[in-house]
């Protein structure tokens, strides 16, 4: 069979990989002049920026596709564990330590609030039940209403209908650690106090199997996984944009894909690695979407979006760790901004990325390589991002200089960032959003979009927008998710 994928992210990758592996020919095409999607690299002075995700959390979704080409992963790529995972930083100067030692955290909670200790040992059962019932769901498709009818009991007894914080919260009392333990969500797009408490299972995720980075940055595994493509006899085709998915009229099945520059490329089924709600609205016209009509579509609520400063200092602060969560004065009301009001908050909450805390070899020798991420509402707001922008960078550094940073102004040696536009004009995504469909309950399973398009039978997609969500993990479960429903399919 010939199978087309539309789009190289760990998605498509995924997919395109195990497809090949099952004896089907696959090309894969992308717009852009690397793979990855949004897993690019960036390249400049000397630094290697990894433009999107890092944070490895499911190892053997990666080590699995490996094993499936005869292959090991050791002789493509590094993957080591950290220690900690990520250190959580409270403007009244508390650092929070956030590990896979159960008893350091033990003993961190002890010092934070220590009536919150025998709290935490239950909200750890709990979650750990959420874990046995919730990790399998993570690779099965949900394409019939029985599928999810058939869950449903287990999902009323794991307290789905609870938000994540509203899970964590019965649970501990202290606000800093209610916070350490539920803002998991934002991770992959989620609002912690919407998102179904499903993903409370990413605690016990992270103390079962660990963090993990691939040496050379994340860019190095997507080099890993387009090099096991490539030798298993897999066609990568770089710079080609897609116009139309074709669509026979009789038949109301995908014979290909047509691209900018006017070339066919025929395919038996078509496997989108791109934003479903994209995919949907520019891709296929309307009159082949019966299920997922233009309205439909911009009635979903979609994921925040995000502003990311990458820079290089010459100097080192080894006094910070490869990941930092920096949590600011205000948490639900600035989430509220963000997620409701659309408003871009004066005070932040961002994720510090320091990937030279690990591997050096990403800058020059006695130099840092950075990148900060703020979550910011997506273009369905009225925030201007071409007057914006330059205002928001210097904010965020200015407070970075002010608490964590010193004299990083001065230091500051090289830099680029995004916002929304990039999102919405480089990744097509739609409203400019960086994990397309939100998360939350009714948008979850079975009532995401599905794996395999109820009107186009042939057409299939991965990634972050349809089953079972963002982060590595999710997207790479969708790959291998759509790379068994094929098999089953023929």
């Amino acid at each position: 069979m010939d199978i087309l994928v539309i789009g190289s992210g760990f998605g498509g990758l995924s997919a395109a990989i195990r497809l090949q592996a099952q004896g089907h020919r696959v090309t894969i095409v992308d717009k852009r002049d690397k793979p990855g999607g949004r897993a690019y690299v960036y390249e400049q002075d000397g630094f290697r920026f990894d433009a999107g995700p890092t944070i490895i959390t499911s190892p053997w979704l990666i080590r699995e596709l490996f094993e499936l080409c005869g292959k090991q992963t050791d002789d493509y790529v590094k993957l080591v564990a950290l220690d900690p995972f990520y250190n959580i930083r409270f403007e009244d100067g508390s650092v929070f330590h956030y590990s896979g030692d159960r008893k350091e955290i033990l003993k961190q909670i002890q010092q934070f609030n220590p009536a919150d200790v025998e709290g935490y040992q239950r909200f750890y059962q709990a979650s750990s039940q959420v874990f046995k019932k919730g990790l399998p769901l993570m690779t099965k498709p949900f394409t019939q209403i029985a599928d999810m009818l058939k869950v449903a009991p287990d999902m009323v007894e794991l307290q789905s209908f609870k938000s994540v914080a509203g899970f964590v919260n019965q649970y501990i009392k202290d606000e800093r650690l209610r916070i350490a333990f539920s803002f998991h969500p934002l991770l992959i797009g989620g609002n912690p106090f919407q998102s179904t408490s499903i993903y409370a299972m990413i605690h016990k995720l992270e103390q079962e199997f660990g963090i993990w980075f691939a040496m050379g940055g994340t860019g190095a595994l997507v080099e890993a996984l387009t090099r096991l493509f490539c030798e298993i006899g897999g066609r990568l085709l770089l710079n080609t944009e897609v116009a139309e998915i074709v669509i026979n009229e009789k038949t109301k099945r995908a014979t290909g894909v047509k691209t900018t520059d006017g070339n066919l490329f025929p395919a038996d089924a078509v496997v989108s690695n791109g934003d479903v709600a994209f995919t949907y609205l520019n891709l296929i016209g309307e009159k082949f979407r019966k299920k997922w009509s233009n309205r439909r579509i911009k009635n979903l609520q979609y994921s925040m979006s995000l502003f990311v400063l990458y820079f290089g200092t010459n100097c080192r602060y080894n006094h910070m760790a490869h990941h930092e969560i920096l949590m600011g004065r205000r948490y639900k009301d600035w989430i509220e901004d963000i997620f409701t009001r659309k408003h871009l908050p004066d005070d932040f909450s961002l994720y510090l990325h320091r990937p030279t805390a690990t591997d050096p070899s990403l800058a020059p020798e006695g130099c840092d390589c950075w990148y900060v991420l703020a979550p910011v509402p997506h273009l369905g707001g009225k925030i201007d991002w071409k007057t914006q922008a330059k205002p928001y960078r210097d904010a965020i550094v200015r407070y970075l200089e002010q608490r964590y940073l010193p004299k990083l102004s001065e230091h500051i040696v090289t830099e680029r960032y995004i916002d929304p536009l990039h999102f919405r004009d480089d990744l097509n995504s739609y409203l400019g959003s960086a994990f397309s469909v939100e998360p939350t309950l009714f948008q979850s399973a079975w009532f995401r979009p599905h794996n395999q398009s109820e009107d186009i039978p042939n057409l299939y997609f991965v990634g972050a927008g349809t089953h079972p969500g963002a982060g590595i993990p999710g997207v790479m479960s969708s790959g291998k998710i759509v790379a068994e429903m094929l098999m089953a399919n023929g």
